[in-house]
C-alpha cells in the first residue's frame, strides 16, 4: 500500500465531496451528467486570496499566472481579484486582454515570436525580456510599428530557491539574462527610447520550504537593489516571482504565508533606500488555484489480475497528467484521492486507480487504501486546479474533452 497526499483543508472534513456547498453529484448533473469533468470552487480561490492579501506588506501586488489554469470563467472570476495577469503565449495574451487593461499584463517566456512581440507592443503590455536577442527584436518591431515598448528585464538569477520543484535561476538557463549582463541591457532598452518597466526575478517554483522562500526573497530584493546601483535606473516594478509550492504528496505541508509576508516587510524595509520608488509584486497561480480544482471521474471497471484490484475509470492522464507521474516527477507519488460519496470512511481494501487510455502509464493511484467502490462510484483527484487539464495531452487517443465548471454559491 503507498498512501495518498493530503486531503485539500477545505474538503476533508465533509463526509461527501462538497464543492461551493453544493454537493459533488450537483455538479455533475449541471455538467449534464457526465464525467469525466473538472471543478473549480471559486469559494477556495477567494479565500486563498483574502488570507494572502492579509499576511503580506501592504501594497505588494499578487499577479495570477495564466499558464497555471486558463479556464475561461476561472479568469473572469479572478481578473477583478487580483493586480495583474501574467501570460505565456500570444493566446494567454489574447485571453487577458479580455478582461484587463494592457497595462495590467506582462508578457514573459522564451521563444516569443515577431508576431507575439508585435501584438503585445501593439496592446501595449509589458514584455519581460528574456534575452538581448528578444531585446534586439522588440525593438525593431517598436519602430516598424512607432510604439514605445513597454519593455522589463527577466533576469536569471545567481541563486536558486531551495526545495524547488521546478528550479529556475543559480545555472545555465534559457529563461532570463544572466544577472551579470542585465545593466548593460536595461541601459540598452533606456537608451532606446523604451518604457523601461522593471525586473521579473524568478528563482524556482512549487517550494514547501518557507524559511527558504523568506531567503530567496531577501536575495531577489539584494539583487534587485544591486542591478539598479549598476544599472543607474530605478525600476518601476520589481516582480519577485512566486515559488509558493501546494501539498500534493504525503508528508507535504503548506507554505506559511504569514511568515512569509512579515519576512517580505522586513526585506523591502532593507532596500528601501535605493528602492524606494518601486513597486513589488508575486506572481503565483499554481497557489492561487491549485487546491480549488477537483477532477471527478466514474469507475467503470473493477477487475482483479493476480491478486490486485483495479478501478478502471473513464479518465486518465490526457486529461490529469500530473496525477498520473509523469509531468516531471521523477518519483511516482499518490496525489490526494478520495471516494467522493464517502470522504472520510475507514479504507477497505487497496486499489489502483488506472484510467481508460491504452497506456500502463495511464495511473492516477498506485495501491491506495480507499473504501470498497463500485462501477458507477465517483472517484475525486484533488489538487487539480493547476496544471491540469492544459497541461495533459488531452487529444491523445481522441477521447472528449472533459467539461470544466467554476462553482460559486449562487449557483443552482
Amino acid at each position: 500500500m503507498k498512501p495518498a497526499g493530503p486531503l485539500p483543508p477545505d474538503y476533508a472534513a465533509a463526509p461527501r465531496l462538497t464543492l461551493a456547498g453544493f454537493d459533488h453529484a450537483h455538479w455533475i448533473e449541471r455538467a449534464g451528467g457526465t464525467t469525466p469533468l473538472f471543478v473549480y470552487d471559486m469559494t477556495v480561490v477567494a479565500d486563498r486570496l483574502a488570507r494572502l492579501r492579509a499576511d503580506l506588506p501592504p501594497g505588494v501586488a499578487i499577479h495570477y499566472a495564466v499558464k497555471a489554469n486558463p479556464f475561461g470563467d476561472l479568469l473572469d472570476a479572478l481578473a477583478p481579484t487580483v493586480d495583474g495577469l501574467d501570460v505565456a503565449s500570444a493566446g494567454e495574451l489574447a485571453m487577458a486582454l479580455d478582461r484587463v487593461p494592457a497595462e495590467r499584463i506582462s508578457f514573459a517566456g522564451p521563444g516569443k515570436r515577431d508576431v507575439e512581440l508585435e501584438a503585445a507592443i501593439a496592446a501595449g503590455a509589458t514584455i519581460n525580456l528574456e534575452s538581448e536577442g528578444e531585446a534586439e527584436r522588440a525593438l525593431a518591431i517598436a519602430a516598424r510599428l512607432d510604439r514605445r515598448p513597454r519593455l522589463a528585464v527577466r533576469v536569471n538569477p545567481d541563486f536558486e530557491l531551495r526545495g524547488s520543484g521546478m528550479k529556475m535561476g543559480g545555472r545555465a538557463s534559457p529563461f532570463g539574462v544572466d544577472a551579470d549582463r542585465v545593466p548593460a541591457l536595461v541601459r540598452r532598452v533606456r537608451d532606446a527610447g523604451a518604457d523601461w518597466r522593471g525586473f521579473h526575478i524568478f528563482a524556482g517554483s512549487q517550494s514547501l520550504d518557507t524559511d527558504a522562500i523568506v531567503e530567496s526573497q531577501a536575495a531577489t530584493l539584494a539583487l534587485a537593489a544591486d542591478l539598479t546601483e549598476r544599472s543607474g535606473a530605478v525600476p518601476p516594478l520589481v516582480n519577485l516571482g512566486g515559488g509558493f509550492g501546494i501539498p500534493y504528496f504525503p508528508g507535504d505541508t503548506p507554505v506559511d504565508t504569514h511568515g512569509i509576508g512579515a519576512a517580505l516587510a522586513q526585506a523591502i524595509g532593507n532596500v528601501r533606500s535605493i528602492l524606494q520608488d518601486t513597486e513589488f509584486a508575486l506572481e503565483l497561480g499554481r497557489w492561487i488555484a491549485g487546491q480549488a480544482g477537483v477532477y471527478l471521474t466514474r469507475v467503470v471497471d473493477r477487475k482483479r489480475s493476480r491478486e490486485e484490484t483495479f478501478l478502471v475509470t473513464d479518465g486518465g492522464l490526457h486529461h490529469q497528467l500530473a496525477a498520473s507521474g509523469n509531468f516531471g516527477t521523477v518519483v511516482r507519488r499518490n496525489y490526494p484521492v478520495a471516494l467522493a460519496a464517502r470522504m472520510n470512511a475507514a479504507p477497505d481494501e487497496t486499489v489502483s486507480i488506472v484510467g481508460c487510455l491504452c497506456t500502463p502509464l495511464d495511473r492516477l493511484a498506485d495501491r491506495v487504501a480507499l473504501p470498497r467502490a463500485e462501477v458507477g462510484d465517483v472517484i475525486a483527484i484533488f489538487c487539480a486546479g493547476a496544471y491540469g487539464l492544459s497541461a495533459s495531452p488531452a487529444a491523445f487517443l481522441g477521447h472528449p474533452q472533459p467539461p470544466e465548471i467554476l462553482a460559486l454559491p449562487a449557483q443552482t
